[in-house]
């Protein structure tokens, strides 16, 4: 309910504020009622005619701020503000509180009850040498000082009762003189159990962290000892069933016959708004870790995708290649800790990489390290990481590999390398999967899946002392064998054609093909160099062919493996499609695996699964075509 206000009997209450105030019409723009000391503040004479005032005038140019501020009012019984201000008639800026307090007339008609206060003053004014002389002045002036609370509370009631603050009167003891609804409802005391009491030693007595609030040192009780307005922002109020809250308040001294006998205090609630603030900061907080350990993501990301253009599919057909796939699509999918042994060259990262992408991290980065690459001092810090200060050089916080890899995969390339000392504290995390940084006290968790790849023979490292037996078994959970490229000399033909194509787009070379003969020559090489041989030399041949014809002058071995295996030309050949005949080919694909799972795309018997892509892809693409699915049910 609004408060009621009877016209033209307004100025008696509003003369009784101990603040400068007035009285508007918001509909019609006009100020209907003004006290002394508003006129005092803003410099006008005693005769100053009001209806000739507008309220938009009084604020100048801020008449959108005002609008808000009187629709806020209007709607919800009250509002604040500090952002607006006046002038003087001396053209002196004055900045202001404001409160605002819906009081309709007998008629119904909305006023607005309007609170100026002037924010400089308050700071400054109201310093008195002489304090607590009323308690010398006998039985007769204690009772005056109490008629003047209750004076100002019957006076100030509607007030005091339509404001959301709450607000209290104190003596020069501290005792409560006064309290409205909107303060017992804060504090949870009722007026009759407060009235009284010891305002301190109830709501104020120990800070938010329970430390003990000395009387000395509270602002509250020096307004009515030094005769200044003290504003605190952060303070703490305690309800009654032993919770503190925080609150903003404003202690006002009280002053008769120039004697301070005691204060106002008005207050709100403000616990809501820190706890909204502390969020905020405890999610920039996150922001800004979040986004440091993505930066650092994207950074070995874009190593890794500028190292390995080709890390997307294991090429061949040979059975040691399909033995491969079938321990990967075996390992794949579990958690379980791999090492990859072969020589340098076989792809032993590109089996990494397959498994990670089978495994249900495969959205999550695999993070690669390689311990070849890794200065002795600096493996603990890459692996783990280091906070500020840590040592020198350490400028910045780091976020180490295994923190990055969190809920994802960790390769550990050349795992043979790592230093002995370091291989304890590796072990450790393995089986724990925690961590500290250097330098830091704080445990880290993380979720992380090993896969390790070598080229020694690490049995024999650890017979020479230079590896962990207990770091082998942790490593070895299920051991896969890359095979060098000698003893599969069939998976030659595929691979030399992969490479061909993407070193011509590499170096923008057009029309060149590999001939029998060129297959044949390379099938009875040994390739001590494996895989990573193969490509070097189809590029090198690549970027010095001349004629569209490419010539590898490579020793034969007519003892090795390839020894007599004759490459089929179906092997290297295959005769290009014209982009309507390759859309023409997918079309013809989709729709027999469609036949084939009769209409079904999603599920492990799905057309998708059988064609190895995601159902969301292959309906995109048979939407692409015009395919429907339906029909084929």
């Amino acid at each position: 309910m609004n408060a009621k206000l009877e016209f033209p009997y307004a100025g008696k209450w509003l003369d009784a504020l101990p603040e400068p105030a007035l009285v508007m019409d918001p509909v019609q723009d006009r100020i209907l009622e003004i006290n002394e000391r508003l006129l005092n503040l803003l410099g006008w004479p005693t005769h100053h005619r009001l209806e000739t005032t507008r309220v938009t005038e009084l604020f100048g140019g801020q008449v959108p701020q005002l609008i808000v501020l009187t629709d806020e009012a209007l709607a919800c019984g009250q509002a604040w503000s500090r952002s607006l201000t006046v002038a003087r008639t001396d053209d002196t800026v004055i900045h202001l509180e404001l409160s605002l307090a819906r009081v309709d007339d007998a008629q119904g008609e909305p006023r607005i009850l309007v609170l100026l206060r002037d924010l400089e003053t308050l700071r400054e004014r109201r310093e008195r040498h002489e304090i607590n002389t009323y308690h010398h002045g006998g039985l007769l002036h204690w009772q005056r000082i109490e008629t003047l609370f209750r004076d100002i509370e019957r006076e100030n009631h509607m007030i005091l009762e339509a404001v959301g603050e709450g607000i209290y009167g104190l003596d020069a003891e501290g005792r409560v003189t006064f309290i409205n609804s909107a303060a017992e409802r804060m504090l949870g005391w009722s007026k009759d159990e407060m009235l009284g009491r010891m305002m301190h030693s109830t709501i104020h007595h120990s800070h938010s962290n329970g430390e003990a609030h000395k009387l000395e040192d509270c602002p509250i009780y020096k307004a009515f000892k030094d005769g200044a307005v003290h504003r605190v922002s952060d303070g703490c109020f305690w309800h009654r069933d032993g919770f503190g809250f925080a609150v903003e308040y404003t202690s006002t001294p009280i002053v008769d016959n120039g004697q301070l006998v005691g204060a106002v205090v008005v207050f709100r609630d403000t616990s809501q708004r820190r706890k909204a603030e502390d969020d905020l900061k405890a999610a920039l907080t996150e922001v800004k870790s979040l986004k440091h350990r993505l930066e650092m993501e994207n950074a070995y990301l874009q190593e890794e995708l500028i190292a390995e253009q080709n890390a997307h599919e294991i090429v061949g057909k040979s059975e040691a290649v399909k033995s491969q796939l079938r321990r990967i699509e075996l390992v794949g999918p579990t958690d379980a800790n791999v090492l990859i042994t072969g020589e340098s060259g076989t792809g032993k990262e590109l089996i990494a990489r397959a498994i990670h992408n089978t495994s249900k991290r495969s959205q999550r980065p695999l993070i690669r390290v390689n311990c070849a690459a890794i200065p002795a001092e600096l493996f603990e810090s890459e692996f783990f990481g280091h906070i500020r200060g840590a040592f020198t050089g350490a400028v910045n916080d780091r976020v180490g590999r295994f923190e990055l890899a969190h809920g994802g995969t960790l390769f550990l390339d050349e795992v043979g390398e790592i230093p002995l000392p370091l291989q304890g504290k590796l072990l450790r995390v393995l089986q724990e999967q925690n961590f500290e940084r250097i330098g830091d006290t704080e445990t880290r968790h993380v979720d992380v899946r090993v896969i390790a790849a070598t080229n020694r023979d690490l049995r024999a490292e650890i017979n020479a002392g230079r590896f962990r037996e207990d770091l082998y078994f942790r490593l070895n959970v299920f051991p896969i064998e890359s095979v060098p490229l000698r003893e599969r000399p069939e998976d030659i033909p595929p691979l030399a054609q992969l490479f061909l194509k993407h070193a011509c787009r590499k170096f923008h070379r057009q029309g060149l093909e590999l001939s029998f003969a060129n297959v044949e020559s390379l099938q009875q090489y040994s390739w001590p160099g494996n895989v990573r041989e193969l490509e070097n030399v189809i590029e090198r041949q690549v970027i010095v062919g001349e004629g569209g014809k490419l010539r590898f002058d490579l020793p034969r071995d007519n003892t090795g493996p390839g020894a007599g295996i004759v490459a089929r030309q179906s092997d290297f050949t295959v005769k290009p499609l014209t982009e309507a005949e390759k859309r023409q080919q997918d079309r013809e694909n989709m729709v027999a695996a469609l036949r084939q799972c009769k209409g079904k795309i999603f599920g492990d018997d799905g057309a998708a699964a059988l064609l190895g892509i995601k159902p969301t892809t292959l309906a995109s693409r048979l939407k692409r075509h015009g395919v429907e699915s339906g029909r084929f049910r």
